[in-house]
């Protein structure tokens, strides 16, 4: 039997109180916009390793990740205690080095090739349909770690109305600083979560930054490139097991934060272009035991397909039996949201 879908109008109606409405963003935000950019998988699948030594994609096997700063850490750190024994290799000293250096230029290349360079290649109609898009909800969490979301509200507060926060303010010890901070003190009434980081996050040990397109005219590769030569590296959660991404998430105060907002949100979450998979298991958990009353889940295409059947099945669970409060669990035609104006909406 064919599932009705709601509309997004409908589902918006059925939720009507704005201040309620809380977003959740996958990938599928990306893909409705770019699907030509942002239809790939992986970032360790789409590296290009060809010009490494096979002992350098060897050691994303060994340590079980594919999380291209602990193995770079890790080859850096293997390379300067090696020195401190007796008659050291300096071929496999140097092989470490040059493999550490070849993956952090080749994190760069990656994340480059899988994103469009600056604002401006999205046209002015796209920026004001995902504005009205955004408009909807008060509070927006995002999985994704692309700029098109910062993008998009960074448009807006130079003159389109949708007053966005995400928590980041001048820098009190350099108020001139090309980039602005993130405390925890900061974080009150803000209502934009990047839940796994972003490539403009960045964690400097003493400080998050947020490297920003406004304050150094610097495009966002240029930036990203420089602070990995100051062994700076983005804030974000790769690909991985739902453990893996946890473990990352517990030991960062900013995704930290985030995830404790995700976790306490009440009344109404609509899910956009996500598909519930298993490796984001730590925010469809929140949402089992969190408070929140309604659940409204975008479903792109046929709801008949295997994919949209696993992305059903996983979205009646939410309504764990251990709740004290039943969840309602509702689903929507994405492409009916129109977040990008004319573009379909991905899952």
């Amino acid at each position: 039997m064919q599932m009705e879908l709601m509309s997004f109008d409908d589902a918006l109606q059925a939720s009507p109180d704005p201040t309620k409405r809380h977003l959740l963003l996958g990938n599928g935000f990306s893909i409705a916009c770019r699907p030509d950019i942002f239809l790939y998988g992986k970032l360790f699948e789409q590296a290009d390793f060809s010009k490494f030594s096979p002992s350098a994609k060897k050691a994303f096997d060994v340590l079980k990740t594919q999380d291209f700063e602990r193995v770079i850490k890790t080859l850096r750190d293997a390379s300067k205690v090696l020195k401190a024994y007796e008659n050291p290799s300096k071929e496999l000293i140097e092989a470490l080095k040059t493999d550490a250096d070849g993956l952090r230029e080749l994190l760069v290349e990656t994340i480059a090739a899988s994103h469009p360079e600056w604002p401006g290649e999205l046209a002015e109609s796209e920026f004001a349909a995902c504005n009205q898009f955004l408009s909807n909800f008060k509070t927006i969490y995002t999985l994704n770690y692309d700029l098109l979301l910062y993008w998009v509200q960074m448009h807006v507060e130079q003159g389109i109305g949708l007053k966005s926060d995400d928590g980041f303010r001048k820098s009190e010890d350099d108020p001139y600083a090309s980039y602005v901070t993130w405390e925890p003190e900061n974080s009150y009434g803000q209502n934009t979560w990047f839940l796994h980081g972003a490539l403009h996050l960045f964690d400097a040990e003493i400080e998050i930054q947020k490297y920003t397109w406004s304050n150094t005219g610097i495009r966002l590769i240029e930036q990203i490139r420089d602070a990995l030569k100051k062994d700076y590296f983005p804030i974000f959660v790769s690909e991985g097991t739902s453990n893996e991404k946890w473990a990352r998430i517990r030991h960062n105060d900013y995704l930290a934060k985030a995830y404790r907002s995700f976790s306490g949100i009440g009344n109404d979450l609509f899910i956009y272009g996500h598909s519930l998979a298993e490796n984001d298991e730590h925010f469809l958990k929140c949402i089992e035991k969190g408070k929140l009353k309604n659940v409204y889940v975008g479903i792109y295409g046929d709801p008949n397909t295997d994919a949209n059947k696993k992305i059903i099945s996983r979205a009646k669970r939410l309504n764990a039996p251990k709740r004290k409060y039943p969840l309602n669990v509702k689903f929507f035609d994405s492409a009916t949201a129109n977040v990008w104006g004319n573009h379909s909406s991905q899952q």
